[in-house]
């Protein structure tokens, strides 16, 4: 039984490491969550006196653990200012910002409050260029949006599992795709090397320790071959229908606030922030959960985002869509919050 399980778990290794196109499914590292990835990069990795480059629209799994670091004095962290209509320009800052101190461009693949995706190639680009890791959050974008990490120029992706990939909570995933190797955020059993007390020097036992959420492992290896099985492309052609359907309904109604541009198709993820005129997200939020729509209010851990919608008073409301969504659930809840106009 346990030679099984440990099948299985390579299984799930090699369904990543081609769903992502990389070579070394061993460089597959299991996390409970993408925040666990952020972190277990973040920490191993960086040294005192380093420079981390970031966007202006990074979650909180990528913000707190770097101002920690940087209050302690360990790291230097640049914030830049990205353009939500001009991708030439925002690889033009990323490029700018680069210099000998820089260590590692860090930033998401795309907003989890705009669902803008940012042009995360040519960012990797000039990060190679200048000999600086790339690392890439794509709590937002696997499973939604084709990743190629080779092609990308992705040194590191952190994902979680019960998104886009349609695994259980409490899942996620640290790829590497380079030759470093990075400090043990734990260190323990991991089940080999046992007659040695430091860490073993290979992926992915290294960052491994203690006992594995197996069940959930499995399970993501389900939700991935199921992603593999609809294709990426089909299904953000799916999940883009619905969000554009969505916005072209919402900017008909005088009730309501959208803060974005209207979604292009490639260039955005299946996550739309609106708000009710008057109305916070969160009482937004809850007027539509109580008419049985699950939406999530508020500044969603990501307050750099906000900032720049001109939100971070407010917050906004915002709907997702997936593959198991319908364009007739889009149109009743339309249909609903154009009744609310009537009734807030």
């Amino acid at each position: 039984m346990a030679m099984k399980t440990a099948e299985m778990v390579y299984k799930t290794r090699k369904t990543a490491s081609e769903l992502f196109s990389m070579d070394k499914p061993e460089n597959v590292v299991f996390t409970q969550n993408c925040t666990h990835a952020l972190n277990l990069l973040l920490y191993g990795l960086l040294r005192k006196g380093d420079k981390v480059v970031i966007s202006d629209l990074e979650h909180n799994s990528v913000v707190r653990p770097l101002m920690d670091m940087e209050k302690k004095g360990l790291v230097e962290v640049k914030v830049i200012e990205t353009s939500l209509e001009d991708h030439h320009e925002t690889v033009k800052r990323f490029a700018e910002a680069i210099d000998e101190k820089t260590k590692l461009v860090l930033c998401t693949h795309a907003s989890n409050v705009a669902g803008v995706v940012l042009p995360i190639k040519e960012i990797g680009e000039h990060a190679h260029k200048c000999g600086v890791y790339f690392a890439v959050d794509g709590a937002q974008s696997a499973g939604m949006i084709p990743i190629n990490m080779k092609e990308m120029n992705i040194d590191f992706l952190c994902v979680p599992g019960h998104k886009g990939l349609y695994g259980p909570s409490g899942t996620g995933m640290l790829l590497i795709n380079c030759d470093v190797m990075i400090d043990p955020l734990l260190k323990g059993g991991t089940g080999s090397l046992s007659n040695q007390m430091n860490m073993p020097e290979f992926y992915p036992d290294r960052l491994e320790s203690g006992t594995q959420n197996l069940s959930g492992i499995c399970g993501l290896n389900a939700g991935m071959n199921f992603v593999r099985n609809k294709t990426i492309e089909r299904l953000h052609l799916h999940e883009f229908y619905l969000k554009k359907e969505a916005y072209h309904c919402l900017s008909m109604c005088n009730g309501v606030i959208l803060y974005t541009a209207k979604p292009e198709y490639l260039d955005t993820v299946p996550v739309l922030s609106f708000n009710l005129k008057g109305k916070t997200g969160e009482e937004s939020s809850h007027l539509l959960a109580e008419r049985g729509f699950a939406l999530r209010g508020g500044l969603h851990c990501a307050p750099f985002a906000h900032k720049k919608m001109g939100t971070l008073e407010q917050g906004s409301a915002r709907i997702s869509f997936g593959a198991f969504n319908s364009v007739n659930e889009v149109y009743r809840f339309c249909e609903t919050i154009k009744k609310l106009q009537y009734t807030v």
